[in-house]
C-alpha cells in the first residue's frame, strides 16, 4: 500500500529510459525521479535468479487442474507461436515447465500487420 502523498512509479517490462529519452509524463518531480534513476531500468538480462524457496500455492484437496484445450490457431498463427516461444526461450525471458496448469494464447493484429500473442488467464 502506499502512504497518501508519497510517489510511485510503475514499471513495466520493455520500458527503456537513458538520458536521452523523452517522457510523456506531465509532472516534472516525475520526470526528475524517472531520470535520477535511469541506470535502473537497464535491459533486464532473463528471469530472476532462482531463490531458496520455490512458491507454492496450497490447493484444495482433490482440486484438479483447469484443463481447457487449445485454441485453434491458423498455419501462420502456429509458425508465429513458434517463433515468439523460441525468441522468448533465447532471451531466457521464459523457460520450459512440466506445471499441470496452463492459459491458452491468442493473437490480436497490431495497426504494422504483426501479431501479438496474447495469454488468456480467465
Amino acid at each position: 500500500m502506499i502512504r497518501k502523498g508519497a510517489h510511485a512509479l510503475l514499471v513495466r517490462p520493455g520500458l527503456h529510459l537513458n538520458a536521452t529519452t523523452t517522457s510523456t509524463s506531465a509532472d516534472p518531480e516525475v520526470e526528475a525521479l524517472l531520470q535520477g534513476y535511469a541506470d535502473v531500468f537497464r535491459d533486464v538480462p532473463g528471469l530472476p535468479p532462482m531463490r531458496p524457496v520455490d512458491h507454492t500455492i496450497p490447493l484444495v484437496p482433490g482440486a484438479q487442474p483447469v484443463s481447457r484445450p487449445m485454441y485453434r490457431l491458423s498455419p501462420l498463427e502456429l509458425d508465429e507461436v513458434k517463433r515468439q516461444v523460441t525468441d522468448l526461450l533465447a532471451k531466457d525471458m521464459i523457460r520450459p515447465s512440466t506445471s499441470p496448469y496452463s492459459a491458452p494464447i491468442l493473437f490480436v493484429g497490431k495497426k504494422d500487420g504483426t501479431l501479438r500473442m496474447c495469454i488468456d488467464y480467465r
